[in-house]
């Protein structure tokens, strides 16, 4: 029977060779129905995308303008919410994020160049600049608030803005307590949201006035557009007949004995070598690939994927591993063993070497068969914790703290020693390298607060 499908073709070319029917003449009349409905198509769609060119540039353009638009608010905000956090309780870090969005960022001017660029109206451009002039007002009360933080808090070294700032005798004489609760009252009180308010009054206005302009634009390059639509709709009909047909006729010629190929592709088996002399071809090649393809896998080498000390897998098996693994399900725990140069350096390589080795077997009797233990390099382990769930954080913790036990154990005459882990949990959109850098960052955070634990990423 499948010697009778792939033979299939042959005999149409038969009946149709009587029928005085050549798959030469075919293939010309192909290309001259591709050529002449192809240029039709060109045709009729030039008109139609230089409109639609324009209405896409006129999209963008509102969408960048209306985008600029948010942006200043959001500064603002972003703005509002530092100077607020840092007269609460006078942490630095919110006092230098809050200049470095004023003086480096620039999102605030920035958005007003874009607009003045974008050639936006005239009345939303004096919304967005009227707003502008009330966030630079607002950015008064707030350096003074900050001025006064400063003066609590003793600080000697601020931004040099600050220190033009002068403060008032009656708030001079404050104590550095009052000076804090004064400092807050500034950005907290009904003047400071009144500004903040009108801010929004203008940007609001800004807004709806971009959103009218998109408005008009879009309904006449619309209209423009559906002038041009039906003699598109004609083409696409042509089109859409010719390709049925060029189908019916390559399928009826050709594509059966493929689609036989495919099936005992996707059932892993050799293609049989029948057919036009050209798909024999392709099928002893295809044999071959196959033929060498299974004898490698068969024959893989232990040692190209798993290391020779400690029996895990290597960096080659562990990109293997995750080019095919769901990584959706599976937990990446990122391990270093803490203080290993100061073993290696106190108690010699093959001390060292010993610990490693305890480190495979605690970390392969801690973890289930199921999952993958790999050695990245040095002291450095990564666990692939598959068919796992996001809400397993507390068996992991658990699973960590008991390796820590075991590795504190000194029975062996071995150095005690701990791990430091760095953990997160696939997503299907991000891939390995960004899931491996977050797990390193974690690990880092691990360390940075003294070693021995854990961190979720």
């Amino acid at each position: 029977m499948k010697q009778d499908i792939f033979r299939q073709p042959e005999a149409l070319r038969e009946t149709k060779h009587s029928d005085g029917i050549s798959l030469r003449t075919i293939h010309i009349w192909l290309i001259i129905g591709a050529v002449v409905i192809s240029g039709m198509m060109f045709f009729a769609t030039y008109h139609l995308s230089s409109r639609f060119r324009f209405l896409t540039d006129a999209s963008e353009q509102q969408i960048e303008l209306r985008k600029a638009a948010r942006e200043l608010m959001d500064a603002s905000d972003y703005l509002t919410e530092k100077v607020q956090r840092f007269t609460i309780d006078g942490d630095r870090r919110f006092l230098d994020e809050y200049f470095s969005e004023a003086f480096e960022a620039n999102h605030r001017e920035e958005a007003i160049q874009r607009m003045t660029i974008g050639a936006a109206s005239t009345q939303a451009l004096q919304n967005l600049q009227n707003a502008m002039e009330s966030s630079l007002e607002l950015m008064k009360q707030e350096y003074y608030a900050m001025r006064l933080v400063i003066e609590a808090k003793g600080y000697t070294e601020y931004p040099e803005v600050l220190r033009s700032v002068k403060l008032s005798e009656a708030d001079q004489v404050l104590s550095a307590e009052d000076k804090m609760r004064r400092a807050t009252q500034v950005v907290l009180n009904e003047d400071y949201y009144s500004l903040k308010e009108k801010i929004r009054d203008s940007m609001r206005a800004s807004l709806n006035e971009l959103e009218e302009m998109a408005y008009n634009t879009d309904a006449s390059a619309l209209e423009s557009m559906r002038e041009e639509l039906t003699l598109v709709r004609i083409v696409v009909v042509i089109q859409t007949l010719g390709i049925l047909f060029m189908v019916w006729l390559t399928a009826r010629l050709g594509i059966h004995p493929v689609l036989n190929a495919v099936e005992r592709i996707k059932a892993d088996s050799p293609i049989p070598e029948i057919g036009a002399n050209e798909f024999r071809y392709l099928a002893r090649t295809y044999n071959k690939m196959y033929e060498v393809y299974k004898n490698s896998l068969e024959h893989l080498n232990f040692k190209a994927s798993h290391d020779e000390l400690t029996g895990a897998y290597n960096r080659a098996g562990y990109d293997l591993l995750v080019s095919s693994m769901d990584l959706s399900s599976t937990y990446l725990i990122l391990i270093d063993v803490d203080n290993f140069k100061t073993i290696n350096d106190t108690y010699g390589h093959e001390i060292g070497d010993k610990v490693l080795v305890k480190v495979m077997n605690t970390l392969k009797n801690n973890f289930r068969s199921d999952d993958y233990i790999c050695r990245m390099g040095g002291d450095e382990f990564v666990v692939l914790a598959v068919h796992a769930t996001q809400m397993q954080h507390h068996l992991l913790e658990t699973k960590i703290n008991q390796i820590n036990l075991e590795l504190a154990d000194t029975k062996d005459d071995l150095p005690a020693t701990s791990i430091s882990a760095g953990i997160v949990h696939g997503v299907p959109e991000k891939s390995v390298e960004s899931l491996l850098h977050e797990a390193d960052e974690a690990l880092y955070e691990t360390k940075h607060r003294g070693k021995h634990g854990y961190t979720f990423a």
